[in-house]
């Protein structure tokens, strides 16, 4: 890759340079043109900013099949509401979400995506390998939290018994899913987390059960947590404290953990944060969306806290792409703090490196530097109205359509070229995600859930 601009994340931007790649890692970052090499296939980047790809820490990709139900509700009621709907999926359900996701998420740059999903109704066919299979065949490193709830409405939780699974199976599937799929290596394209949903679903020994399992088997652990002031009620309604503070009696903050959303942190949440190496997936667009509030990422980036970015699960952030959620963090932070609040090379930070922290991949992922593994966007800023602004990084975070994706490569692979994902076929990645929808509508209404018309509302 030659005559392109350089953005590494890590140390200076290079105007004008070149990356060379052998095999799937980046050998050498530079400035100028490279040496000669006949053998070597060669992309010109001219008009081109080349950055890491970037790295979704939040989502769940079966939510793309229920996308556009709930749509002036709260997390709490869009929840209630939602949770009789996911009972109906099956897997071909999953898969099909799946792949039309993940492939929208590498047309928005993404070379690397984690999936949290955690609603597993029985009979239903194996949904955890149906999105593992989908992201095989898109292409992307693909980084599944086998989530989990036990603690249904009869125990004081939020969701209906029929979606909740019993401890030990809980226990027994997701160390199967360990067992199966979690491959530890340096180039790894699929890593397993552990992932109990979130306090107001899942019980206390749930909670220290999964953590214990994790650590034993040397994966990550992720939750929901401090995504709104009705979690924080339930928290201590429930358990008499807020809910880092019943994180940290759990034995739930370290740096094998990141946590989603963390929109209401004290003081004292987000030093714990910081002390302890504990991330945070900021999704603002979510947030957002569900009226939930904006997390306070400036203060945590200043005291030094972990926290990437997350698009979370479509069905409350409908279409949402990596590259704007990076628009939509820094102006966020800016309505709340200033204009001096978060900068555009921040946001691509927190997309990328802060991303490749919260997975534990910082030394594989996240910045454009030799040893690392060939995962990168070359975005086109040389259009007829994109030339008009002549900071390729505010053109890719200030402006609200993406400049366009000229080429994805992961591992020096060829997923997206000319905005066109050259894995899956486009059309067919996204006619499966509509059939999606059409199907676990179709199902929820068999099982005497009139989707459509009860959760349009």
């Amino acid at each position: 890759m030659e005559n392109v601009r350089i953005a590494p994340v890590v140390g200076p931007e290079i105007e004008s340079g070149y990356i060379r790649i052998e095999g799937d890692t980046i050998a050498e970052v530079g400035r100028g043109r490279p040496a000669e090499d006949g053998d070597a296939e060669r992309i010109d980047g001219t008009g081109c900013l080349a950055t890491p790809g970037l790295v979704n820490t939040h989502h769940h990709l079966y939510q793309w099949a229920s996308q556009g139900l709930a749509q002036d509700a709260t997390l709490f009621e869009w929840l209630v509401a939602l949770y009789q709907v996911w009972a109906a999926m099956d897997a071909e359900v999953v898969h099909g979400a799946a792949t039309a996701g993940l492939g929208w998420l590498a047309l928005s740059g993404c070379t690397t995506s984690s999936d949290h999903h955690y609603v597993f109704p029985k009979g239903r066919g194996d949904l955890f390998g149906a999105e593992i299979e989908a992201a095989r065949a898109v292409g992307i490193r693909f980084h599944p939290a086998r989530g989990s709830m036990d603690r249904g409405q009869s125990q004081g939780g939020l969701p209906p018994d029929v979606v909740v699974e019993r401890l030990d199976d809980i226990l027994t599937a997701t160390q199967e899913a360990i067992d199966t799929y979690h491959d530890p290596s340096f180039s790894s394209r699929l890593r397993i987390a552990v992932a109990p949903c979130s306090p107001f679903s899942v019980s206390a020994e749930l909670m220290t059960e999964a953590a214990s399992l994790a650590r034993a088997a040397n994966v990550r652990l992720h939750t929901h947590l401090a995504e709104t002031l009705d979690e924080d009620a339930h928290c201590l309604e429930q358990f008499g404290m807020r809910p880092v503070d019943y994180m940290e009696k759990l034995g739930w903050l370290g740096p094998d953990v990141w946590f989603a959303h963390t929109v209401h942190l004290s003081d004292g949440d987000i030093d714990k944060f910081a002390r302890t190496g504990t991330g945070s997936a900021h999704c603002p667009s979510s947030n957002g969306r569900l009226g939930a509030g904006i997390a306070r990422v400036s203060e945590m980036l200043a005291r030094g806290a972990t926290v990437g970015l997350g698009v979370d699960g479509n069905a409350s952030s409908e279409l949402t792409t990596m590259a704007g959620e990076m628009r939509q963090a820094l102006l966020f932070q800016r309505a709340r703090y200033g204009p001096t609040a978060l900068t555009a090379r921040q946001a691509l930070e927190m997309a990328t490196l802060g991303g490749a922290r919260n997975l534990g991949r910082q030394d594989e992922l996240g910045s454009l530097e030799a040893g690392k593994l060939a995962d990168i966007a070359l975005w086109r800023v040389d259009g007829a109205f994109d030339s008009a602004v002549t900071d390729p990084v505010c053109r890719l975070v200030f402006g609200p359509r993406q400049p366009p994706l000229a080429r994805l490569l992961v591992g020096g692979q060829t997923v997206v070229e000319d905005d066109e994902l050259r894995t899956v076929p486009q059309d067919v990645a996204g006619r499966a995600g509509a059939d999606a929808h059409r199907r676990l509508l179709r199902l929820a209404s068999e099982q005497g859930f009139s989707a459509a018309k009860e959760v349009h509302a």
